[in-house]
């Protein structure tokens, strides 16, 4: 698994433990967090190994006598894409083609991509399907994604692999370390009587739960078999950021003045509506445990009790 001791990463490293398999983690610790790895690594069966994605050579060897790979490695600052626009070509469409290529090598057949929702740009349907036509990409960081994407669906075609590629909206929980809800609380946490918005505060966003999110990627591995197999995971609901921003005051028990800027978008990229269609994992039986709302709060108890994150953060 790249990506091992991010906030995803390490979580699906822990649940895959716990479901008997044995785990070779890949990570350059740039934005993940050993202590995220503190349970896998007194694991018998979890295997550590420090390399980055731009390794090729590394990449191969880390790769050897596998079964399935999780490729979750990336850049996820949608923010700063234009900042630093190669960044998003390297970490996330260069590294999917190591990835592909060191599997190749290895004749290992099976990936999991950890895709988003951001590839849809600002589309005009909603909620937005997996077969939705996608308009101009808005975003570095999406238009990074969907190459990977293609990457790995040629690799299919071409070499024989099976993709499962899960496009995300916005994962919450335990572990979670960037993101408007760990900006807010950061910020409150430093001035809680004034936040400053990016956006006008009615972008409407959609969210969920860490553990609903590999709990759908592990019913798709396991019920569905194309060659190719294309999953948005998201709740059935979405909230605007102002709404998640009240739940937050309300759980810190805070009052803050708000300033706001940057209009309907907060930043180059950031789409003012983002509702995905998810039946089609839906139809495999899978149902989401929490919704936005607890997620909010969840995350925002766990960074209260974990105050490291936002100081490493910082």
């Amino acid at each position: 698994m790249t990506g091992c001791a991010g906030f995803i990463g390490s979580t699906l490293v822990d649940r895959l433990l716990s479901e008997g398999h044995e785990v070779a983690g890949y990570d350059n610790f740039s934005t993940g967090h050993e202590a995220f790895l503190e349970q896998a690594l007194s694991h018998r069966r979890f295997r550590l190994i420090r390399g980055d994605v731009l390794d090729a050579e590394d990449l191969r060897t880390a790769i050897r006598n596998s079964e399935f790979v999780f490729h979750l490695a990336a850049n996820a600052d949608v923010r700063s894409g234009t900042e630093r626009p190669r960044r998003d070509l390297e970490q996330n469409t260069i590294a999917t083609f190591n990835v592909l290529e060191a599997m190749r090598a290895n004749d290992v057949r099976r990936i999991a991509f950890s895709s988003t929702g951001s590839i849809y740009g600002e589309p005009s349907v909603f909620p937005t399907p997996e077969d939705a036509p996608f308009p101009v990409q808005t975003s570095l960081y999406g238009a990074s994604k969907l190459a990977g994407e293609g990457l790995i669906q040629a690799y299919c075609e071409g070499f024989g692999f099976q993709g499962y590629l899960f496009r995300f909206v916005s994962i919450l929980g335990e572990r979670y370390t960037h993101g408007h809800v760990v900006d807010f609380v950061a910020s409150l946490r430093r001035n809680p009587h004034e936040l400053r918005v990016l956006g006008n505060g009615q972008q409407r966003k959609s969210y969920l739960y860490v553990q609903d999110c590999i709990d759908a990627m592990i019913v798709a591995i396991k019920k569905a078999d194309a060659k190719v197999n294309i999953f948005n995971l998201g709740t059935d609901q979405w909230c605007r950021v102002d709404d998640s921003l009240d739940w937050i005051c309300q759980h810190l028990g805070v009052s803050p003045v708000r300033s706001y800027s940057g209009g309907a978008r907060g930043w180059i990229g950031d789409s003012p509506f983002i509702y995905l269609d998810c039946s089609r994992i839906r139809m495999l039986g899978w149902r989401p445990a929490l919704s936005i709302r607890e997620s909010v709060i969840r995350t925002v108890q766990y960074l209260q009790t974990h105050p490291w994150v936002l100081e490493a953060r910082a």
